[in-house]
C-alpha cells in the first residue's frame, strides 16, 4: 500500500513508519525534518508544515491511507490548541487532497476507567498530560462528526512504552483495558503493530479502538 505517514520522527510515529516499511509499505514520511530520517528504498522523506492544509493535501495525494501520530509535543505550553489547530488541518487537507482513509494516534486519557467517567477526568491523572489529553479528547469529538472520512483512532493503553513486538495483545473500544496484574500497558512496538493492521485490513471505520495486554 501507498502510506502518508504524519509526524514519523517522533516517538509513537517512528515505530509506525518501521511497523510499516517491514510490511513492504510504501511511505510518504512528511515532518518538519527531512533529514532525520535513515535512508530505506520505500520510504519518501517529505518537509512538510501540519499546520497548512494546503501542504497536507499536497503531500498525502494519492496515497491509500494517512496515519497521523502528530503531536506537538507534551512540553509545548500551548499544547492543547496546537493540537486542535493541527488534527483541524490534517482533517482538511486529507479531505482536499481526495483520500478517504486516515488513521490517528489517539490518546490514552479520553478511554473509561468505569462507565462514563474518562480517565482524563480523576483528580489523580497527572497534571503534565491534562492538557494534551484533553486536546486529543477534542480531535475524536471533531473525528466523530466527520461522515465522509473513513477514519478510526487508536488509543494506547495508560503505559506506553518502548518494548518488544509480541503480536499478543488485546484490542477493545472505549474502555481502558487492564491485565491480569491490573496494569494497563502496551509497548510501542505492538501498539505499531495494531496500527498498520487497521490500515491492512480496517475493523474499526469511523470508530475509536485501544489496544492493551
Amino acid at each position: 500500500m501507498k502510506i502518508a505517514l504524519i509526524g514519523a520522527t517522533g516517538f509513537v510515529g517512528s515505530a509506525i513508519l518501521q511497523e510499516a516499511l517491514q510490511r513492504g509499505h510504501e511511505v510518504t514520511a512528511i515532518v518538519r525534518d527531512p533529514t532525520k530520517l535513515e535512508p530505506h528504498p520505500k520510504l519518501r522523506p517529505q518537509k512538510g508544515e501540519v499546520y497548512k492544509e494546503e501542504d497536507i493535501a499536497r503531500l498525502v495525494e494519492g496515497h491509500d491511507a494517512v496515519i497521523s501520530a502528530f503531536n506537538p509535543g507534551w512540553n509545548t505550553p500551548d499544547i492543547y490548541n496546537q493540537q486542535i489547530k493541527g488534527t483541524h488541518a490534517i482533517i482538511n487537507g486529507v479531505k482536499k487532497a481526495g483520500v478517504k482513509r486516515v488513521l490517528f494516534v489517539g490518546g490514552s486519557g479520553s478511554l473509561e476507567v468505569k462507565p462514563g467517567v474518562q480517565s482524563v477526568d480523576l483528580p489523580q491523572f497527572p497534571e503534565e498530560y491534562r492538557q494534551g489529553s484533553l486536546a486529543t479528547r477534542e480531535a475524536l469529538n471533531m473525528l466523530r462528526q466527520e461522515t465522509s472520512l473513513e477514519w478510526s483512532v487508536l488509543s494506547p493503553s495508560a503505559d506506553l512504552y518502548s518494548g518488544q513486538r509480541t503480536g499478543q495483545f488485546r484490542l477493545g473500544t472505549d474502555q481502558l483495558l487492564r491485565d491480569a496484574n491490573g496494569e494497563s500497558r502496551i509497548s510501542l512496538e505492538d501498539f505499531a503493530m495494531a496500527m498498520v493492521d487497521e490500515v491492512e485490513k480496517p475493523k474499526h471505520i469511523r470508530r475509536r479502538f485501544t489496544v492493551g495486554y
